[in-house]
């Protein structure tokens, strides 16, 4: 290397005139040429840009994107035409993931499933798409391999308006106030309602708005399948500093929140205990097993009607220990159902 001088990239050569089509992307491309530097080759733009089937104008700007941006030692060596590493590189500075990685990669994708139909579909498929093109020379891998082993399924879940949801999403990331009409479950007609919205969230399978209601000048919570004639706009807001969403729900057994947690503490049967402790209900969780066989859930969460309804979905496999007043509820709902079917 001692007969090599270090100058400027040269300018490449006159592309033809018939556009050549990009077969890479340019993260494998630039991934080749690290192999050939590596090799000791010499290669050069045009060389490059006949193997990897792109004009040398492509190869010199993915070498000067390699040398300026991401700092690896190319120089050029004029007398024998050709790029160098003026010293050692150890790895190609990217990401560099494994084939169980990959498999953990597309896993997510699957679970992203939730998303199909939302402005956010498109541009996680192109993520997934850039992470791993890169990766096509060193790991065979097959997507349709997950795909057929592979799926996550909900039931109820809901298909938000896409247009609904891209302007929601645009008041929210860009701050702006919003007004729309919002129809409660049991109500005759919409109410209209200006909120300054602060987080969107998708709660088993559902996606609600969470923001500050201007008329009732506190949190609500809209689901968006209720929301009608959406109107963003133009005043600005500032969120508050302390908003989170995890500390709005802490508390909470799914949307409904603003109550006071208490101690709740179910006793399930042996034929359940099992299928109950397996699972993560929520974060204060606690279980305990029952000498017969069974066991006990103790939780810290507001009394809510979803708290309610996930309790009488058990059947007579679970009993309510505490609080008395949601143990009364469940007696009186359990006495209403003995009525119809009586």
């Amino acid at each position: 290397m001692a007969n090599r001088r270090a100058i400027k990239l040269p300018l490449a050569r006159k592309a033809p005139a018939a556009r050549i089509p990009v077969s890479r992307p340019p993260l494998a491309r630039m991934l080749r040429i690290h192999d050939a530097l590596q090799g000791g080759r010499l290669p050069n733009c045009s060389g490059l840009g006949q193997k990897l089937e792109v004009c040398p104008k492509t190869i010199q700007r993915d070498i000067e994107f390699m040398r300026d941006q991401m700092d690896l030692p190319i120089e050029y060596d004029a007398e024998r035409h050709g790029f160098y590493y003026s010293r050692e590189v150890a790895a190609f500075p990217t990401v560099q993931v494994t084939e169980g990685e990959l498999v953990a990669l597309a896993v997510a994708q699957r679970a992203l499933e939730q998303y199909r139909g939302t402005p956010f579909e498109r541009s996680l498929e192109a993520a997934f798409q850039k992470l791993t093109a890169g990766l096509s020379d060193k790991i065979s891998f097959s997507w349709t391999h997950v795909e057929g082993s592979v799926s996550f399924r909900q039931s109820g879940t809901t298909v938000p308006d896409l247009r609904l949801f891209e302007k929601l999403g645009e008041a929210v990331f860009r701050s702006r106030e919003i007004e729309f009409d919002y129809l409660k479950p049991r109500a005759e007609a919409p109410e209209r309602r200006r909120v300054q919205p602060y987080h969107l969230a998708c709660i088993d399978g559902q996606w609600y708005l969470f923001g500050h209601d201007l008329v009732r000048g506190e949190m609500r919570t809209f689901a968006l399948t209720r929301v009608r004639a959406l109107k963003v706009l133009a005043k600005p807001f500032l969120r508050p500093l302390g908003f989170s969403i995890e500390t709005l729900l802490a508390a909470s057994f799914g949307v409904f929140h603003g109550g006071k947690p208490q101690a709740v503490r179910l006793r399930f049967t042996r034929a359940v205990a099992r299928l109950v402790s397996e699972r993560r209900w929520h974060a204060s969780q606690k279980v305990e097993a029952s000498q017969n066989g069974g066991c006990e859930l103790l939780m810290r969460v507001m009394d809510s009607p979803e708290l309610r309804r996930w309790i009488l979905s058990w059947g007579a496999e679970v009993e309510v220990l505490a609080p008395v007043a949601l143990r009364a509820h469940v007696r009186a709902t359990a006495g209403a159902v003995l009525r119809i079917y009586g």
